[in-house]
């Protein structure tokens, strides 16, 4: 995500981070999509998928970084309150709809402001940052629209086949989650191959400018 005529910024993120975040977000977007049950169940079994392989990809590339200051300390607190987010998910997925709105607007607001945190504050130093600002801007929206939702809502409607349907507040949450994770895997596929692209340039502007000094 680096212009043409922009010097290489180096990356704290590896290019495979964004990659393996992204497989399960789109994989969950597509179940979520083609599924008839939109409960409360299915949105904390699949945002319990999510955040354990999200998380354990977070947390260990963060403890694994060689970078130390700031972004690795957020990076890892993300990691931990996404794994955390994980099991409280795993253990009660029959925890009904307020507890999946709970620990679904928790995580999102949390690990979305740390995102967003860390990219602003990185601009024009990491080539990260673009991704954190977008990604942790998209989950902390995620977040508020889930708030808004009533608790109670439901809306009796008739389908195509003529059947007498009803949309509730969990058939919602759960759609809004599906809409989500589909915008966030394919915009983390095209951050992974940014990023993949953006190494190897930054890794050869280096290289040219040690040959210069030698």
């Amino acid at each position: 995500m680096t212009s043409a005529h922009a010097e290489p910024l180096p990356a704290s993120t590896a290019w495979y981070v964004p990659l393996a975040r992204a497989i399960p977000a789109v994989a969950l977007a597509i179940a979520i999509t083609f599924s008839a049950d939109h409960s409360a169940r299915l949105g904390l079994v699949t945002l319990a998928s999510f955040t354990l392989v999200a998380g354990t990809v977070i947390l260990t590339s963060s403890l694994l970084s060689p970078h130390r200051g700031i972004v690795r300390t957020l990076s890892i607190a993300q990691g931990a309150v996404t794994l955390a987010t994980a099991i409280a998910a795993f253990v009660a997925t029959s925890g009904g709809q307020a507890y999946f709105v709970f620990l679904l607007t928790a995580f999102a607001a949390i690990t979305g402001f740390i995102e967003l945190y860390l990219g602003l504050r990185s601009r024009g130093r990491d080539a990260s940052s673009r991704d954190w600002v977008f990604v942790g801007s998209l989950t902390a929206l995620l977040a508020l629209i889930v708030l808004l939702v009533p608790p109670a809502f439901s809306q009796p409607y008739t389908g195509p086949d003529g059947v007498d349907r009803e949309l509730t507040a969990s058939i919602v949450v759960v759609g809004l989650l599906g809409a989500y994770w589909a915008i966030l895997g394919v915009y983390l596929v095209i951050a992974a191959l940014s990023l993949k692209w953006s190494n190897k340039d930054y890794v050869a502007a280096t290289a040219a400018v040690q040959q210069k000094e030698d």
